[in-house]
This record gives C-alpha cells, structure tokens and sequence, in this order.
C-alpha cells in the first residue's frame, strides 16, 4: 500500500503517474493525485474525471516504465 508520504508528495509536484490495477496496461488509470483517506485514493484523470481507487494498487510516476506483470494484493 502506497504511503501518505508518498500521495502527499505526488499532490504537490503534480506530477502524472500511473495506478496499475492488473496485467492489461489498457486498464491502467493516468492522472494526477488530488486526495486520499486510509483505503481509497482520488486521482483527475486528464478528461477531468474523477476516480476513486483503492490504495493497495501499484502508484507510481508515468516517466517509469510499466512492470512486466503485476497482481494486486
């Protein structure tokens, strides 16, 4: 599960990154962090979206690349 740390730093930078929530990279969600409690995460989709994920997915910038495979826990 990502950290508040973590969220909190995203927030701020405003950086893009990337919600793996299984093995398809079509399901992968892009935005921008905007708020979080203890099990779900509020992320603005560049559409100007918003969607509501769980924190235990894999967050992390879309300058990284994508891993090979990945489960949720």
């Amino acid at each position: 599960m990502i950290s508040d740390e973590q969220l909190d730093a995203y927030r701020i930078s405003g950086e893009r990154i990337r919600v793996v929530r299984d093995g398809l990279a079509s399901n992968d969600i892009r935005g921008i962090v905007l708020a979080w409690d203890e099990t779900q995460v509020m992320i603005r989709r560049p559409n100007k979206h918003v969607v509501k994920l769980d924190r235990r997915y894999l967050y992390q910038p879309v300058s990284e690349p994508r891993p090979e495979s990945y489960t949720a826990e």
